[in-house]
């Protein structure tokens, strides 16, 4: 499960998991243990681009992903909806440590920037890159859950 819900995305999480737009899709960002800021002021950024200005660095060398095979369940039982999606796997991974990965909502995979990508969740995330692929195992309950 998600450890922090950035401020400005309490609320539209799934809504934005349902990929709502034409070229929309969500990216992982690895974030360097190098830097990283506290829960309390990272959750206050509305932009990805505003989260790397700040101390917080992207861990470019693992790169980006685009998470694959996201759902979104209302669970009527429970009176809840969880938001889940693949494992994302980054392969021969190398670089500095991550302690975060950031899940942002891209309105427009074929254009736009840092500024156009929603923080929506920071998960506590710990990996050293050592060559080997690493993959971060989502939560059985999924990344997300609003109740």
């Amino acid at each position: 499960m998600a450890d922090i819900v950035f401020n400005q995305a309490k609320g539209k999480v799934a809504q934005l998991a349902t990929l709502p737009a034409a070229n929309d899709a969500l990216i992982a960002v690895p974030i360097e243990t190098t830097g990283i800021e506290s829960d309390a002021t990272l959750r206050d950024y509305d932009t990805l681009s505003a989260l790397l200005a700040a101390a917080n660095n992207e861990q470019t060398t693992m790169g980006r992903k685009t998470l694959a095979s996201v759902t979104v369940t209302v669970d009527d039982t429970n009176d809840r909806v969880d938001v889940d999606c693949a494992d994302p796997t980054w392969t021969a991974a190398t670089g500095n440590a991550i302690s975060a990965i950031v899940i942002c909502y891209d309105p427009d995979t074929t254009a736009g920037t840092d500024a156009d990508l929603v923080p929506l969740v920071k998960l506590d995330a710990a990996a050293t890159p050592a060559g080997g692929d690493i993959t971060y195992q989502v939560a059985a309950g999924g990344f997300y859950r609003a109740s």
